[in-house]
């Protein structure tokens, strides 16, 4: 039997807000899951295989403007958000752009003592490629997940056989970084509020110190936890309530016709 249940996101901090809170305030949250999870798994299919330029810039700008002009995301949060995994492909893309010589080599090199630093022949190319295409299929990614609860994820993996223990432990790791991050917050509201981090010196000892009651309190917690979900009948399976969110015919032709876009850009650029 499905239901319309309303439920609300994790806030932490005041101003930090978790990914759960944006997913359930989205404004396309209503749109059906599945209808999203296939579409941004189809977009990061087509922005791997097609590895074109074209293709992953119109994959980011395409997501980027669901999650934030239709989701009404406030732009400021997305960019946020997406500065974290842009880190680590700016890393990524400067280890496949540069190379160690002893020799000069390359278009460009810098002298740096003992060896030179240079940008291989095309690897600014590979690499700029690489990175688009990384940043689109974590923004197709991104797009799902800042819309759609994790309830509604979890649904849709089990709707397509997923095997129930993993399905199972995603869930309650997803909610223990709740847990976490609650009590990291608390813990550092504390030790603000005594002046524990008013040095250098006293900030390093009072995050050691945090960091070591963490895993304690946490463990004490996540026990609270299981025995919440122990006393309301838990025997190894979550289940959750779910609405009715048929698929409307604009939101198909949407979908499709973006897609067709990108096989275009892919043909027409290759």
């Amino acid at each position: 039997m499905e239901r319309q249940k309303h439920h609300h996101g994790h806030r932490h901090d005041g101003a930090a807000l978790s990914i759960d809170y944006y997913a359930y305030a989205s404004a396309i949250r209503g749109w059906n899951p599945y209808y999203k999870a296939a579409f941004s798994v189809a977009c990061v299919i087509l922005c791997i295989v097609y590895d074109n330029l074209y293709v992953s810039m119109a994959v980011i700008l395409a997501m980027g403007f669901i999650s934030v002009c239709l989701g009404a995301l406030p732009l400021r949060r997305y960019l946020s958000l997406l500065s974290v995994p842009l880190v680590f492909i700016l890393l990524g893309g400067a280890a496949i752009a540069l190379g160690v010589s002893l020799q000069p080599a390359g278009r460009y090199h810098l002298h740096l003592g003992f060896f030179y630093l240079y940008i291989a022949q095309g690897g600014l190319t590979q690499a700029l490629r690489l990175m688009l295409k990384a940043l689109g299929a974590v923004s197709a990614m991104y797009m799902l997940t800042l819309s759609t609860p994790a309830s509604e994820i979890i649904q849709v993996l089990r709707s397509i056989r997923v095997p129930k223990t993993i399905v199972e432990l995603m869930n309650l790791i997803y909610r223990y970084i709740f847990i976490l991050m609650d009590t990291q917050c608390r813990m550092k509201n504390a030790a603000c509020a005594r002046l524990g981090y008013c040095g250098y010196r006293t900030a390093l000892s009072t995050f050691g110190r945090t960091a070591s009651n963490l895993l304690v309190v946490s463990l004490k917690k996540g026990a609270v936890y299981y025995q919440a979900l122990a006393s309301r009948c838990y025997s190894g399976e979550l289940q959750f309530l779910s609405e009715k969110k048929p698929v409307r015919p604009p939101q198909v032709l949407l979908a499709a016709g973006f897609l067709i876009l990108l096989t275009i850009l892919w043909r027409t650029a290759g």
